[in-house]
């Protein structure tokens, strides 16, 4: 007997013509998604805080290193005015002690430059590599929308909200598969080919010749129907289990909703304080480098004392660095809003 068959199977479960699991796997999908996008808002706010912090490093190194050459100039007057006759020997004393003070502030501001260069060089760039520049850009940071366009441009694209639904959806489809199998299943066969005493399209059959010449090729369909019945409560455990699933990622997506509210608001304050304070500082910066001139040009008339040279000098630099930090906060402080929102 010669067997040459083609056999075409096809099973149809309820998984199938539901289409249950492939929404599933596409709301997976979102929700994968949705997570790499938080990943990288997140790696950007990493980026965004190195950078501008690289920038402020930079900015105190000048700032020391002007402060330094000052306190050189206040010290060296001092000496002069102490040869005149002018000033006490306490003056210089003074001028000195703050030279040297300004001098160990700028290599703390050397070291404290080389470091954030060294940081942000690892985050950058796959090999360690220092030599690159970077674009002080802290002053044209993107003006701050109403804080209703900011709530809508949330709600409309924040990542975690769009994961938090998709996993919801994706638990609502483990409960359709999981009730699926209550469904029948239906099992699809055919089969062509031959079976016969000879292997040829014509032959006589050997139980009966009298028949003559027939053709050996035919076909058969066979089609099962498969209904479940008892399962023992399996299938209702597994119904159970998927609804426990969904109701937790309903309360995930509440919590991630209150979240987002909560986030939003503050670094929406945050971003907004931190551009009062960069043009209040920036302002206090300017009346400081006056003031240090004038009491500059005071002290070399003999209407000033150290102290107030050296007061504000000190003022000048920690008002100038206080402003340079303030920028850099709101540098980031937008860029972690823009995390909820997206870019603005």
């Amino acid at each position: 007997m010669y067997r040459a068959w083609l056999v075409a199977h096809e099973e149809l479960t309820p998984g199938t013509y539901t289409g249950a699991s492939l929404r599933k796997a596409q709301a997976s999908e979102a929700a994968a998604q949705a997570k790499l996008e938080i990943a990288k808002r997140g790696l950007v706010v990493t980026v965004t805080r190195n950078y501008y912090g690289f920038i402020s490093a930079q900015r105190k190194y000048a700032t020391a290193q002007l402060a330094a050459q000052q306190a050189q100039r206040f010290f060296d007057i001092a000496q002069q005015q102490e040869r005149l006759g002018q000033v006490a020997r306490s003056d210089v004393v003074k001028a000195e002690i703050s030279s040297r003070q300004q001098r160990q502030a700028f290599d703390e501001a050397t070291l404290a430059m080389d470091n954030s260069r060294i940081a942000l060089a690892v985050l950058v760039f796959p090999t360690f590599n220092e030599n690159f520049s970077v674009v002080d850009d802290m002053q044209s940071a993107p003006a701050l929308p109403p804080f209703a366009d900011v709530r809508a441009m949330a709600e409309r694209s924040n990542p975690d909200l769009r994961a938090a639904t998709e996993l919801l959806r994706a638990a609502g489809e483990d409960i359709r598969i999981a009730r699926s199998a209550y469904l029948p299943s239906l099992i699809i066969e055919g089969v062509y080919g031959i079976e016969a005493n000879e292997f040829a399209l014509h032959s006589a059959v050997s139980a009966d010749p009298s028949l003559g010449i027939l053709p050996n090729l035919g076909y058969a369909l066979t089609v099962n129907l498969s209904v479940p019945l008892w399962d023992w409560g399996g299938t209702r455990a597994k119904v159970r289990q998927s609804e426990t699933r969904q109701r937790q990622a309903s309360a995930t997506l509440t919590q991630a909703q209150r979240q987002l509210v909560s986030n939003l608001y503050s670094m929406y304050n945050e971003a907004r304080t931190a551009r009062t304070a960069v043009d209040s500082l920036r302002r206090v910066a300017e009346l400081s480098i006056e003031s240090l001139r004038l009491t500059t040009l005071r002290y070399e008339a003999g209407e000033s004392t150290a102290l107030e040279m050296v007061d504000a000098q000190n003022t000048s630099v920690q008002a100038r660095n206080a402003a340079d930090d303030a920028e850099a906060r709101h540098r980031v402080a937008i860029a972690a809003l823009q995390t909820l929102t997206g870019s603005f």
